[in-house]
């Protein structure tokens, strides 16, 4: 009998799993594939901690695929190659998988599929990681969207009509899977080792009060979701339907995610550079010194210095004080938010993308639906706002009130006046 390979890709859970659940229904024996691609790895370090991560959570299904009498078939290397080998060696007459609409997965994606079809091999693909996925939300014109309130009304009109709910299958289609036992690849034979750094568990028993938590850092009310949303260890259904119900200052931020997902769909460009072209002409200042400074938490504003802390240690930081820590990278210092984008990349668990890159550029004042590029946070205020008792910066910064904590980097009120300045010269040079 021919088999169905399953590929996992960023849907690490057995449960509520799109395309899972149709190749076990498919009527052929399922065997499950995770491909380490060597395209992505090559260039992280040999104890990232997303890999551990995702090393982990497969682990944790070969467990469980083991009492099925079966097993997760790990490979490392170039898709294309590895997808030759698997057709050489399984001959399968089906391939399930999950949609990715990053720019390179979908690249990738169109590859394989072509290797695929080329060898007769049924290709089938789903939606899993979205309620709604980037052609679904559109305008009456049929153009997407740019502005977040219009979308996300759309998108709420749309999920009441149609509502999406966790798959009820799949549970008893789960003796389905091909009985076979690969041996199990060990981490170091990838080519990495377990990191320090781990991800949390992620807690739902926040949600419901959400909206009264979200922007107090030193408060640990946090979901913990984003790393778990980024790998699929967690149904995006499941979390809608509880946020729906249990708050909907949560459901939003959801909304944010996806939104973002259209964005980088239809406009792609925006990973090389700005979303609108008119603050393609700003002068960043890009100094080198003063941006290890701000990497490494010693810019003297001690909110800021505890939220790069917090990511240098942790691979996480508080949402509000992302939002504060770009800011005054693109703002006060005048540095590219490419380049602290970059290094978000580089440390975030939960790194993804879209909702990187968009949340960036919000900051930096050249994203869609942006904030003014005439906003400048003064972090000084929001430490009082957000943290008025220094109790998550004490958290974080050992040094703080003590001798040879940095002095400021700047002041913040010649650092707004030169941030508008550059702005506003930057727009004329666009616009003559």
């Amino acid at each position: 009998m021919k088999i169905c390979i399953f590929w996992f890709r960023r849907d690490l859970r057995l449960e509520d799993n799109t395309a899972l659940e149709a190749a076990l229904g498919s009527g052929m024996p399922v065997m499950p594939v995770f491909i380490f691609d060597s395209n992505i790895l090559d260039d992280l370090e040999k104890d990232d901690p997303r890999v551990s991560f995702i090393y982990s959570t497969l682990s944790g299904i070969n467990d469980r695929l083991r009492k099925k009498g079966s097993g997760l078939h790990i490979v490392r290397g170039n898709p294309s190659a590895v997808w030759k080998k698997l057709i050489r060696d399984f001959k399968p007459g089906a391939v399930y998988f999950n949609r990715d609409y990053e720019p390179y997965a979908r690249e990738r994606d169109s590859t394989v599929e072509k290797i695929l079809v080329d060898a007769k091999v049924e290709v089938r693909s789903f939606r899993d990681q979205v309620i709604f996925e980037g052609n679904e939300i559109l305008k009456s014109d049929g153009q997407p969207y740019t502005v977040f309130t219009p979308y996300s009304r759309k998108w709420l009109q749309k999920f009441r009509e149609q509502g999406t709910l966790p798959h009820a299958g799949g549970k008893e289609s789960h003796h389905n899977f091909l009985k076979y036992d690969p041996s199990f690849t060990l981490l170091e034979e990838l080519g990495f080792r377990i990191s320090s750094i781990r991800v949390r568990p992620y807690d739902l028993s926040v949600i419901p009060e959400y909206d009264k938590y979200r922007d107090l850092p030193a408060e640990d009310k946090t979901s913990f979701l984003s790393p778990h949303l980024r790998f699929g260890t967690v149904s995006i259904r499941q979390l809608v339907s509880k946020a729906i119900k249990e708050n909907l200052t949560f459901l939003n931020e959801l909304i944010w995610r996806e939104f973002f997902m259209q964005i980088l769909y239809h406009f792609p460009h925006v990973v090389a550079g700005n979303f609108r072209p008119v603050y393609d002409n700003i002068q960043w200042r890009n100094d080198e010194k003063e941006f290890r400074r701000w990497c490494n938490g010693e810019t003297g504003y001690p909110i800021v210095d505890a939220g790069m802390r917090q990511l240098n240690e942790t691979g996480w930081m508080h949402n509000r004080v992302r939002m504060i820590v770009s800011g005054f990278l693109c703002k006060d210092l005048l540095i590219d938010w490419q380049w602290g984008e970059a290094y978000f990349a580089e440390k975030l668990l939960d790194y993804e993308l879209s909702s990187n890159n968009g949340n960036w550029q919000w900051a930096a004042g050249t994203g869609c639906d942006a904030a003014p590029w005439f906003r400048v946070f003064n972090p000084d205020a929001q430490q009082k706002k957000f943290d008025p008792g220094y109790k998550y910066v004490r958290r974080w910064v050992e040094d703080y009130g003590k001798k040879g904590y940095p002095t400021k980097i700047v002041d913040h009120n010649f650092a707004r006046e030169r941030a508008i300045e550059a702005y506003r010269l930057g727009i004329k040079k666009y616009h003559f």
